[in-house]
């Protein structure tokens, strides 16, 4: 099983810039996309074979989520219990085996202004996957907005403290993880440096490799068996993000 998580940062703008083409030759079983901006119905793109699941925000061209995949889900719910359901930044989707939850977290924003809603949106997170692991494993994936250790980033000790490399982002990341999850791409590849997913369009940071690692799939810890494969796509354009790649066999 092939799954793909892609913050597109657009939609619409994506899909002129060679998205289909690239949905094509990932080949997943599941595709899901943040940051779409778009309501259902906005954007001319069907991929034959794929259920369509949007979570749009409210504001108009803002956040939003969007989950393809080949099999029908035993259930759809949006946000986390009945929270954070304005800004579209959570779908889950139930299998036989898993929980997919599709999550675009939020940026704490310049100055850390948005810090406080910021850990909060992580708190309920964490929670809420805690809560779906005790009936069956997750599969979290999705731009989470933060680099977590120093490898996952290019410079490190430039950016501590700001946006996505804060020790209360990077801590909330680690009290996540303990309750009984894993970042699938760095237990795979524990110890690979320059592997990002996300580059600023600024300084000819993508063309230099100036980068973070803020996109994952983070998986129950009892699912590490079945991971067979993570890893990112750097080829892929259109977007300041990149795809990443889970493989899964039961």
């Amino acid at each position: 099983m092939k799954l793909v998580s892609f913050n597109v940062n657009g939609l619409r703008a994506v899909l002129n810039k060679g998205f289909a083409q690239s949905f094509a030759a990932f080949d997943a079983d599941m595709v899901c996309l943040q940051e779409i901006k778009a309501l259902e119905g906005q954007a001319d793109f069907h991929p034959e074979g794929y259920l369509e699941i949007y979570n749009s925000a409210e504001k108009k061209g803002y956040s939003g989520t969007l989950t393809f995949t080949k099999t029908r889900p035993l259930s759809v719910t949006f946000g986390m219990d009945g929270k954070h359901t304005d800004e579209g930044r959570v779908i889950t989707a139930e299998y036989e085996d898993f929980y997919l939850v599709n999550c675009y977290s939020p940026n704490a924003q310049d100055g850390l202004r948005r810090m406080e809603y910021r850990l909060e949106f992580e708190r309920d997170l964490s929670d809420y996957l805690a809560g779906l692991d005790e009936t069956k494993p997750v599969v979290l994936c999705g731009d989470l907005n933060v680099a977590h250790e120093e490898i996952d980033l290019a410079r490190p000790a430039a950016n501590h403290g700001n946006p996505g490399f804060s020790d209360e982002e990077r801590g909330a990341f680690s009290a996540l993880l303990s309750r009984g999850f894993a970042d699938s791409f760095r237990a795979l590849h524990p110890d690979e440096t320059g592997a990002y997913s996300w580059w600023s369009f600024r300084a000819r940071a993508r063309e230099n490799n100036v980068g973070w690692r803020i996109d994952y799939f983070v998986v129950s810890r009892r699912l590490l068996p079945h991971v067979t494969a993570a890893y990112i796509l750097p080829e892929v354009q259109g977007s300041d993000h990149c795809p990443v790649v889970l493989e899964l066999d039961f």
